[in-house]
C-alpha cells in the first residue's frame, strides 16, 4: 500500500439549500465530487478537489468546509456565482433537487501527478466544462487509476441519448464505477441494474458497483457478483449517502493497495473476499452519513465504530 495517496477529485461544488417542512432553510456545503473529496480527507487521505467556486458567501462556506477536513481546493479562477441546489426533503428524509448551476471549467496545471482520479456527476455531462474533465481524465489515467460516479441529475443531463454516450465514455475510461439503481433506471429505462453493470464491466472497468438504498449494494466482478446488506439505522436524510459510499470505497481500495499505477493490475484481479471488505467499508460510511443531517461523512474513528456495530 502507498501511504497517503494523492487523490484528485475533479467536479462541481454546490451549496445545498435544505428545505424542511415548517423549518428555516439551512445551507450545507455539497456537490457530489466535493463531498467525495471531503470524505476522503476526513478518512486521512491527501485529497485535492479541482473545481469552481465563486467569490461569494456560498463559495467561502464550501472552501472553509473542505479546508477544515484537510482537503486542498484548486480552481480555474472563474468568478461566476457558486452553484446552488435547493434540496427538499420529504417525511422519510428522501431528497429532491432543483439546481442553479453553470460549469465552465478551464484546464488547470497540477503541481504533482495524482495516484488516483475521481470524477462524475454534473461535471462530466454539462458543457463546456465536461470536455475539460474528459481531457484531464484521459491524460491522467496513464499514471493513475480512475473512478467514476454518474450521479444522475435528470434536470441537468440534457438530451438523454447524448448523456448516455457521455456516461458510457467515462465508464470506459474508468477502473472503478459506482452508480445507484436510480441512476441506471434513468440511463437505461426498463433494464435490470445488474445487467447494465455487467455490460459496463466489459467496456473497461475492473469493477462496477451498484447501490440500492435500503436494499444494500452489489459489486460486479469478472467472476460474478458480491453483495452486502445495508446497515440498519434511523435515517435523518439521504443527502450525500452515495458520495460517502464512494469515498468509503476508495478508502478501502487504497488500504488494500489497489489504487495508483502500481495497484491497477491487482485491482483487475480483485478477489471476492477483498471486495466484500470494500463494500462493508463503503456501506458503513453511508450509514453514518444518513444518520445525520447534510453530507457529513465519517472520520476514521467513526468508520471503525460503524464497522464494529455492523
Amino acid at each position: 500500500m502507498l501511504d497517503r495517496l494523492d487523490l484528485l477529485v475533479i467536479g462541481e461544488c454546490v451549496a445545498d439549500i435544505v428545505r424542511l417542512p415548517g423549518a428555516a432553510d439551512q445551507v450545507h456545503p455539497g456537490g457530489s465530487p466535493a463531498n467525495v473529496a471531503y470524505g476522503l480527507a476526513r478518512l486521512g487521505h491527501a485529497a485535492t478537489l479541482l473545481s469552481q467556486l465563486g467569490p461569494d458567501d456560498n463559495g467561502r462556506l464550501i472552501r472553509g468546509h473542505l479546508a477544515g477536513a484537510g482537503a486542498e481546493v484548486r480552481t480555474d479562477g472563474a468568478t461566476a456565482p457558486t452553484p446552488s441546489a435547493a434540496v427538499t426533503l420529504d417525511g422519510g428524509g428522501q431528497a429532491a433537487y432543483t439546481f442553479e448551476i453553470t460549469w465552465t471549467l478551464a484546464p488547470v496545471s497540477l503541481d504533482r501527478p495524482p495516484h488516483h482520479v475521481h470524477t462524475g456527476s454534473i461535471a462530466t455531462v454539462m458543457e463546456p466544462g465536461a470536455a475539460t474533465v474528459l481531457a484531464a481524465v484521459e491524460s491522467l489515467r496513464t499514471s493513475a487509476t480512475v473512478s467514476y460516479d454518474p450521479n444522475v441529475r435528470p434536470e441537468l443531463m440534457g438530451d438523454h441519448d447524448a448523456a448516455v454516450r457521455k456516461v458510457e465514455r467515462c465508464v470506459a475510461l474508468s477502473d472503478v464505477v459506482k452508480a445507484s439503481d436510480e441512476d441506471l433506471q434513468w440511463l437505461y429505462p426498463g433494464q435490470e441494474p445488474e445487467q447494465v453493470a455487467e455490460r459496463w464491466l466489459t467496456t473497461g472497468p475492473a469493477v462496477v458497483l451498484v447501490t440500492r438504498g435500503g436494499d444494500g449494494a452489489l459489486a460486479v466482478l469478472p467472476d460474478g457478483q458480491v453483495t452486502v446488506d445495508a446497515l440498519p439505522t434511523d435515517v435523518v436524510d439521504t443527502v450525500g449517502a452515495g458520495d460517502a459510499f464512494m469515498s468509503g470505497t476508495l478508502h478501502a481500495l487504497a488500504s488494500h493497495g489497489l489504487l495508483g499505477a502500481d495497484g491497477r493490475e491487482r485491482l483487475r484481479s480483485l478477489d471476492r473476499d477483498t471486495m466484500t471488505d470494500v463494500l462493508r467499508h463503503a456501506a458503513a460510511c453511508a450509514v453514518v452519513t444518513v444518520a445525520r443531517a447534510g453530507a457529513n461523512p465519517p472520520d476514521e474513528a467513526e468508520l471503525k465504530a460503524a464497522l464494529a456495530r455492523g
